[in-house]
């Protein structure tokens, strides 16, 4: 009965992350659209901070809007805004609207991921038990990725291919049936904090939480380099078409679906601190021999390449999860949406930082290299969780 209760209870979580993975994933396939008219890479490497910097600023002060109107109530909210969204978006065609558009969908999710981590948290007891519910909930992104990347991917290789941003409104029937299904369940929610955010960051300032930033912001820097500009890299690298272009992060999440559900299978039989590290290597390991085949003279290395970008998904995926459910055990349920919000703020610098980056390595025309540049914070990531993470987030 209690494994019954469970998978019905998370069902609303799995769903609404689906819908959020799928509209922040959507990236890839607006630069991709966008860089073959007059907007340039560095354009398109700026959008990313209207979709990230107001989810970092909305984390400062939704906390108080999420008590005041509790958990659920906010994450509904924040799903019904995006079906708004989704469902104007085909009207307007120019490119001011995306900014707003991207600010919209940033705060929705900011108050949705706060939400959920809460309402899990204040739900689910026990490290093992929250590991594997993470796990399973964060999946449910990696799947996003993937039909976000088909939806489009068979909507621009169709005779369909002018009306693509009708696609969005497929998103909206699943955010709307998110909003149905949270209606039926009832959840624990204990009250954060009555705290300001400016205040708890002093209390947040500490060596064990500082080393816990910089591993956060250094994973989702690299998911981003990875997550938005692969389809623009086959494209202009490789010379494939929009279509393959963007099944290369359908696969990619694919295989990080697969890399989070194993994790939250295996989790409870092995030493986290040594499956992070394991991971690392394997993922370090691709991303040479992977730079090594973008830069070979030969022609015969783009199938090897079609299997080891998905394998980076593979050995990435579970680090996100992993990091987050030691960390948040250790906070009290009161203190859980505002620690939630500073991991949402870290996230989104993380995210918009990487985009950025990597904007600029495609203006450049070094894309050849991009993979040698989310090597440099994975080698940091492995060395602080080698040196320094036993005994402060992984044991």
């Amino acid at each position: 009965m209690p494994t019954t209760q469970t998978v019905i209870k998370f069902h609303p979580f799995q769903l609404s992350f689906l819908v959020f993975s799928m509209l922040l994933n959507c990236m890839g396939i607006i630069i991709l659209q966008y860089s073959d008219s007059a907007i340039s890479y560095s354009k398109l490497g700026n959008l990313e901070f209207f979709k990230d910097i107001p989810i970092a600023l909305t984390s400062l002060v939704c906390v108080s809007f999420i008590n005041r109107f509790g958990s659920k109530n906010a994450l509904k909210w924040a799903l019904f805004t995006v079906v708004l969204c989704s469902i104007l978006i085909p009207f307007v065609n120019e490119f001011w609207f995306l900014k707003i558009w991207f600010v919209l969908i940033g705060v929705s999710f900011s108050i949705a991921k706060i939400s959920i981590f809460g309402l899990i948290r204040n739900n689910v007891h026990g490290e093992n038990e929250l590991s594997k519910v993470m796990n399973r909930v964060e999946a449910s992104f990696m799947i996003g990725i993937c039909c976000v990347n088909l939806l489009f991917g068979s909507l621009l290789n169709s005779a369909y291919s002018d009306y693509w941003k009708f696609g969005f409104w497929l998103i909206a029937i699943v955010a709307l049936l998110a909003i149905i299904e949270l209606n039926k369940i009832h959840y624990k929610e204990v009250k954060s904090a009555n705290i300001t955010s400016f205040k708890y960051f002093g209390d947040f300032i500490n060596y064990r939480n500082l080393v816990f930033v910089v591993i956060l912001f250094s994973i989702v820097f690299v998911e981003q380099c990875l997550n938005s500009w692969l389809p623009t890299f086959y494209k202009k690298h490789l010379g494939v078409n929009s279509f393959y272009a963007l099944q290369s992060t359908a696969f990619l999440a694919l295989f990080s679906f697969v890399g989070r559900i194993i994790t939250s299978k295996i989790i409870q039989k092995f030493s986290a601190q040594k499956y992070v590290l394991f991971c690392l290597t394997f993922l370090m390991l691709l991303i040479v021999v992977g730079h090594i085949l973008i830069n070979s003279p030969s022609q015969n290395s783009f199938p090897y390449l079609m299997i080891i970008f998905p394998l980076l998904g593979l050995f990435l995926s579970p680090l996100y999860p992993l990091y987050n459910s030691r960390f948040l055990i250790n906070v009290s349920q009161e203190k859980i949406n505002m620690i939630t919000s500073l991991i949402v703020i870290v996230s989104g610098l993380g995210s918009s930082s990487g985009s950025l980056a990597m904007s600029y390595i495609f203006q450049w025309g070094a894309y050849p290299y991009f993979l040698m540049l989310i090597m440099v914070p994975l080698v940091v990531v492995f060395l602080i969780t080698l040196t320094f993470l036993q005994k402060l987030i992984l044991r």
